[in-house]
């Protein structure tokens, strides 16, 4: 018999559109100090563009 890796427990079915979505972080500028915030969302990679374009 074959061993099993300890990676092969996990539910791959559940993971399988995972790699469907980003993580997109934008650095935004402060009106009042001038300094920079960073702001992460996490979206569908089809809608990459228009959330750019949008911000």
């Amino acid at each position: 018999m074959a061993k099993v890796s300890k990676n092969a427990k996990t539910n791959r079915q559940a993971q399988e559109g995972s790699k469907d979505w980003v993580k997109v972080i934008v650095a935004v500028k402060s009106p009042k100090s001038g300094a920079y915030q960073f702001k992460e969302k996490i979206i569908h990679k089809d809608t990459v563009k228009d959330y750019l374009a949008k911000n």
